[in-house]
């Protein structure tokens, strides 16, 4: 279905209308001289986009990213030309090698003022290129609408990705024909038009599947994108395979359901869960790129496993191993046409399954128990893992930044339904991500609880955004492990370099105190016999609130990251 809106029209409106025929309600930016068109017609317009004003173009990107992942539909971010452009291209990193979808405006100096030197002016087109599925500059007012609508196809269609657009500033004042101003419904959310995978190749598959004997499926973030929650358990329990996931592919399964494993991989993984892939005969990648942090660099599975994949990307499957089958195909309909398959064929084997999934949580719950009801101080990780989880619904999100937070929440923090309740950005990993995430996925997801964790290290990235998330009023929980060091790097210094502790340390900031003058609600805890009523007070509060936890620094914890490890 396409619909035209509007009548004559310059380029600027013909922008928020473009925007609005493709389901735009919410979008993420910061203003600038180049963006005066159309931050006007935004003003002028009867339209249904809510524009966030934010203090840094990069948190605009991470906003767009965390809406987008919530809500199955594209985030929409802008900027200015300049250092605008150069500042949100750190979002578009992340979510193109995430495969989410959102789409960058970057508004520009006029077409006419290129090559004498306008302040501003940079090659934005060379500048994306790399980091972007698709990009170019609108040059012409009279393309714009068609440029919009191949901006959508192309985030939203097979594997997605981030795109970017510029908008130079006479192309904001150029005509537009109001008949060429309409949206396909078909991009609206993602993935769009899935493709379905090679019957020929679902019976090779199945084949494969039905010969295992110790078999276990391993899920990237397709599935959780894909929306193949139901297709994914009903083939774990046709085969009674176990299942488990990537950090990004938590949620693909309830972690409560007897046949999940957790998180397997270097970042959340354990002992335990390693034991489940070490035995395999046969691993069935689903949405996932077998890299280096899941596979523990490509040592789990070991030789001589049988590989099966399913992926949507034609380049994924045997890039890093050698791979029997491959279903290129959406992995809700490659995973829905297995079922189909195996469903003819009677008396199916168990691959017990339910045994090896239940034997990985004992021993990994064995180890946890302690630590997570320790009173020592510094207040270790695990403790507050284990009193969030208590005290949280089954359908709040977390987002997580990379460093402290990240693995303790992936191995230790237990999620009780399927589907998108855990955000973090292991694509690339860049500090400062969790906090604006937290505000666009609290945006796209208004009705449940949104919490956010980070190390001191992304505090300092962040902590401007602070003054957005007060001003629109955003009942969100920020907990700060306050361990003053960047972490993960110095956990590395540990582990694998003589202990040698170089640049890595800096002085404590109050956190609290910082959040406050922002007008957030905030505590600073040291003592972990207070840590479940400071915590239980600070989700309960209806404003933005902050607990600045004094907690173990990575180096001398049990931090579940097998290269730290002896």
């Amino acid at each position: 279905m396409s619909t035209t809106l509007g009548n004559q029209m310059n380029g600027a409106e013909a922008m928020v209308r473009m925007l609005e025929a493709h389901g735009v309600t919410h979008m993420f930016g910061l203003c600038g001289d180049t963006t005066l068109p159309f931050y006007d017609a935004l003003a002028r317009l009867d339209h249904s986009i809510t524009h966030f004003l934010t203090r840094d173009e990069r948190h605009a990107a991470y906003m767009a990213d965390g809406y987008a992942r919530v809500t199955g539909k594209p985030g929409i971010c802008e900027g200015p030309s300049g250092g605008g452009a150069t500042y949100i291209l750190p979002g578009l990193v992340e979510a193109n090698d995430s495969s989410i979808p959102i789409l960058a405006i970057t508004t520009d100096v006029a077409t006419a003022s290129r090559g004498r030197y306008p302040l501003t002016e940079l090659d934005q087109v060379a500048l994306f290129h790399p980091v972007t599925k698709w990009n170019a500059s609108l040059d012409n007012a009279g393309r714009l609408p068609a440029m919009i609508r191949k901006a959508f196809r192309e985030m939203t269609t097979g594997r997605p990705g981030a795109v970017h657009l510029a908008l130079p500033f006479d192309t904001q004042k150029g005509p537009v024909e109001a008949s060429e101003v309409w949206g396909e419904s078909r991009h609206i959310r993602f993935p769009a038009n899935p493709a379905g995978p090679d019957p020929a190749a679902v019976t090779a598959m199945a084949d494969a599947l039905v010969s295992a004997q110790r078999g276990v499926i391993v899920c990237g973030g397709g599935p959780v994108i894909a929306g193949a929650f139901d297709a994914l358990l009903r083939l774990a329990r046709m085969l009674d395979m176990p299942v488990a996931t990537s950090v990004s592919g938590q949620g693909a399964i309830a972690e409560t359901d007897p046949l999940a494993v957790g998180v397997v991989g270097s970042n959340g993984g354990v002992a335990a869960t390693r034991a489940v892939i070490e035995e395999a005969d046969v691993v069935l990648f689903i949405g996932c790129r077998a890299g280096s942090v899941t596979s523990e660099r490509w040592r789990f599975p070991k030789p001589g496993a049988r590989i099966l994949h399913i992926d949507s990307d034609p380049a994924v499957p045997g890039t890093n191993y050698p791979t029997e089958v491959a279903l290129v195909a959406d992995a809700r309909l490659a995973l829905e046409a297995l079922v189909v398959a195996l469903e003819k064929r009677p008396g199916l084997p168990s691959q017990g399954g339910r045994t090896r999934a239940a034997q990985a949580w004992q021993n990994k719950l064995a180890a946890f128990a302690s630590l997570a009801t320790s009173t020592e101080r510094p207040i270790r990780p695990e403790r507050v893992i284990a009193t969030l989880a208590r005290l949280l619904d089954d359908d709040a999100t977390i987002v997580a930044d990379p460093g402290t937070p990240c693995p303790y929440v992936s191995a230790h923090y237990r999620w009780r339904k399927a589907g998108r309740h855990f955000i973090t950005n292991r694509a690339h990993g860049a500090l400062g991500y969790a906090l604006a995430a937290s505000m666009g996925a609290h945006i796209g997801r208004p009705g449940v609880k949104t919490v956010n964790l980070m190390g001191d290290g992304s505090f300092g990235f962040a902590c401007g955004e602070f003054e957005t998330m007060v001003r629109y009023r955003m009942p969100i929980t920020s907990i700060v492990f306050s361990n003053s060091t960047y972490g993960w790097i110095k956990a590395g210094q540990n582990s694998g370099f003589g202990q040698r502790f170089y640049n890595v340390d800096f002085n404590r900031t109050d956190h609290a105190a910082v959040a406050s003058a922002f007008g957030v609600k905030s505590w600073r805890v040291e003592d972990p016999e207070q840590l479940e009523s400071v915590m239980r007070a600070a989700l309960d509060h209806e404003g933005p609130s902050l607990i600045d936890i004094i907690s173990q620094p990575l180096h001398e914890a049990a931090a579940p990251v097998s290269e730290w490890v002896a």
